[in-house]
């Protein structure tokens, strides 16, 4: 039997050696404990280094990985802005090649058509100053043979006279019969004058119309088969001319279109008419039909020698206007028509060259919508990049802190390992008597 002081009451106790072996057996329990303890403390922490090695790891892939993709990003933006300053290089040069190119040609057929229009001006005035000189020696010759003819009558006159005076005894008879005659001749001018004056200036003007109609229609056949010359008949608007001339070509696009007035006047009209009074209302009636001519085929103002002298353009007071008398109705439907047949060609060149420039303008659009969209997602693509970035550095500083949070769990790891490290039986046992007691009879050092 051993006494054992219990360090709790102070009183001595005796123990066998079963109960001695038990509280040895504890005490080698609680060792093997501190043991497994600590070896358990080493796992941990040796576990601890693998995972903040595996993070060092994992942290130095991520900025290889990062630095490599900012390595591609800078090459590609660098690729790709090189690529398209040169395609945009290529683009300016051809464009700039082609505005030269065109602007050359056009120069040279605006050259081109400049000269024949030059040339056709010219032949027009050539053609114009032959018909005055026709108009002219025509009525030079009307005048020489109306002076023939007034001497011609003056001898007949004088012959009559001589003949009369040498029958008046011999027909006296006769001459009272022919008085009668006379006198009713005269009754007849009179009644005939009488009538011209009751005629309407309309009635007038339709005889003078019908003239029109009859020379046209004499040329229809073989000069016209295209044109359309009729009467006008709508008056909706208040007022209508007299004819209408349209001719198209065979595509169905109209060449000329005139609106003609024919204006006469009997000379024994009270209140005699002037051309310029019937201008305005021509014009009217040629804008309200859509035609691209005027004329006025007049027989007023028989003394007035601008209007005797040939075609009379008045053009600067109402567009596309002229006065003519009815010897000139057929010539002017000519040269306004054959006018209109060359235009029609400079029409066609100049839509085709209207087209063309029209082309350039949209290959010009879309080289400014190709760089205004190329812009806009460049501006995307940027502002996505940018997110990225953004994005990346938040995931970089999320790992910081759970770096830091492993720091500070290490940290406190060491800690807990130098605690256990220093903890002995001697520490655990220190203010125990009993235990110190037990140790000591063991033999154990401590």
């Amino acid at each position: 039997m051993n006494e054992i002081l219990c360090p709790n009451c102070k009183k001595m106790f005796k123990v066998d050696e079963a109960g001695f072996a038990d509280i040895l057996k504890q005490v080698r329990d609680h060792q093997f404990e501190d043991e497994l303890n600590s070896r358990l403390n080493l796992a941990e922490k040796d576990k601890q280094n693998a995972i903040k090695l595996a993070e060092a790891n994992a942290k130095m892939a991520l900025q290889a990985e990062l630095a490599k993709k900012d390595k591609e990003l800078i090459e590609l933006k660098a690729k790709n802005d090189c690529e398209l300053s040169d395609q945009l290089a290529k683009k300016e040069a051809q464009l700039a090649e082609l505005k030269v190119k065109k602007d050359r040609d056009l120069a040279e057929q605006l050259a081109k058509k400049e000269a024949q229009i030059a040339d056709l001006m010219s032949k027009v005035q050539n053609a114009e100053l032959e018909k005055k000189l026709t108009v002219t020696e025509a009525v030079q010759k009307i005048e020489k043979e109306r002076d023939e003819l007034s001497s011609h009558l003056r001898h007949k006159e004088t012959e009559q006279m001589l003949l009369e005076k040498s029958l008046v005894e011999k027909y006296t008879c006769e001459l009272k019969t022919k008085d009668d005659i006379i006198r009713l001749k005269d009754e007849e001018i009179a009644f005939r004058k009488d009538m011209k004056l009751k005629l309407s200036t309309k009635m007038v003007g339709e005889t003078l119309e019908q003239h029109c109609e009859t020379e046209f229609n004499r040329l229809r056949a073989t000069a016209f088969q295209n044109a359309y010359f009729e009467k006008d008949n709508n008056s909706r608007s208040g007022s209508k001319g007299d004819f209408i001339y349209r001719e198209n070509d065979d595509q169905g696009n109209e060449i000329i279109s005139i609106m003609f007035e024919m204006k006469n006047e009997g000379d024994e009209t009270a209140t005699k008419k002037r051309n310029d009074d019937f201008f305005r209302e021509l014009d009217k009636d040629r804008n309200e039909k859509k035609c691209e001519y005027a004329v006025l085929v007049s027989l007023l103002e028989a003394d007035n020698e601008l209007y005797n002298s040939g075609i009379v353009d008045v053009s600067h007071r109402f567009e596309k206007m002229y006065v003519v008398r009815p010897q000139f109705f057929i010539p002017i439907i000519t040269l306004l028509r054959n006018a209109a047949m060359n235009s029609m060609k400079y029409k066609a060149e100049l839509s085709m060259i209207k087209n063309q420039n029209i082309d350039i303008t949209n290959f010009e659009d879309n080289i400014t919508k190709f760089k205004e969209g190329f812009a806009k997602n460049y501006e995307l693509a940027s502002r996505k990049f940018k997110t990225a970035i953004d994005e990346i550095d938040k995931t970089i500083d999320h790992l910081q802190k759970t770096k830091e949070a492993l720091l500070s769990s290490e940290n406190n790891l060491r800690l807990a390992n130098n605690k256990a490290d220093d903890l002995t039986v001697k520490k655990l046992i220190k203010g125990n008597p009993t235990m110190t007691a037990k140790f000591e009879e063991l033999g154990r050092n401590i």
